[in-house]
């Protein structure tokens, strides 16, 4: 058994973690909040753009001549994955479960792979895989405006318009709830617009038309989906944060209990030994 000295050492060197992990804690829960509420904000909006983009994507299917350059669904011979990660660990599984699904996907890709990298983390794991770094993008902060995202846009649409690449997908943690974040992949280019129900099928009327609509919020579409997706991994980092460092803070209070109990039955059995030493001193001096 460890000395009394050492485990005293132990101790104070649990509750020193704990008191780090349970201030991380407090931090991380209050950055969700903040996270939390940019991304319930944003999804009515994302929500109604898919749905002027259906209506439109449906009229413009109807038109004869027409062809939208973001809509173009053609053979893929190259794929580009935008992978959005958090900068730091202590995370639990978050980065994890993320780049595990990303990993099963180049792997089943059967064309070359190109990633766009968002995050340290996301940049570390594609440099351990075949696939090609095409940029990266960190220290994008707890706090992004769509000004902050729109290089990211802009490189994924011109890459797809050069023909650099034929597909793009979007690889993210999505918020669920504070204990659940569902790491997802789905196709950014060419859009895929949601298909209307009879009921949704309303007869609007566009100027100048739905193709010169198409081309001017396609773009505008794309920047929303990757700056929401951004959100979205913001507070799916700051949950996962937040639970990993209560569930540390947890197992290091737990770890101190049994130190102490340690620590009373090592000096429970040094004060029987020395009492065992003086009543054996005691007999020998008689």
């Amino acid at each position: 058994m460890p000395s009394t000295r050492e485990l005293r050492r132990r101790i104070r060197s649990v509750a020193n973690t704990a008191k780090i992990t349970r201030a991380m804690q407090m931090i991380a829960a209050s950055k969700m909040r903040r996270a939390q509420e940019s991304v319930v904000a944003g999804r009515p909006y994302s929500e109604h753009m898919n749905s002027v983009l259906s209506h439109l994507a449906a009229l413009e299917r109807g038109s004869e001549d027409s062809s939208v350059p973001l809509l173009e669904e053609r053979e893929v011979v190259s794929t580009g994955i935008v992978l959005i990660t958090p900068d730091r660990g202590l995370a639990g599984g978050l980065v994890t479960n993320l780049t595990r699904a990303v990993e099963r996907t180049i792997r089943s890709s059967e064309t070359p792979v190109t990633v766009v990298a968002i995050g340290k983390k996301g940049r570390n794991f594609t440099l351990r895989t075949n696939a090609e770094l095409k940029a990266v993008f960190d220290g994008i902060g707890d706090n992004p405006t769509v000004e902050d995202t729109r290089a990211i846009s802009n490189l994924v649409i011109d890459e797809f318009e050069s023909a650099g690449v034929d597909k793009v997908l979007l690889a993210y943690s999505r918020f669920i709830n504070t204990a659940v974040q569902s790491p997802t992949i789905d196709t950014l280019i060419p859009v895929e617009p949601a298909e209307m129900s009879g009921d949704e099928a309303v007869g609007y009327i566009y100027e100048p038309g739905p193709v010169e609509v198409l081309d001017k919020l396609l773009p505008r579409y794309i920047e929303m989906e990757v700056y929401h997706a951004v959100l979205e991994a913001i507070a799916s980092e700051h949950s996962a944060r937040m639970v990993a460092m209560k569930n540390a803070t947890d197992a290091a209070n737990d770890l101190i209990e049994d130190l102490t109990l340690q620590l009373n039955k090592a000096r429970q059995e040094a004060i029987t030994s020395e009492m065992l030493d003086i009543v054996g001193g005691v007999e020998a001096l008689k």
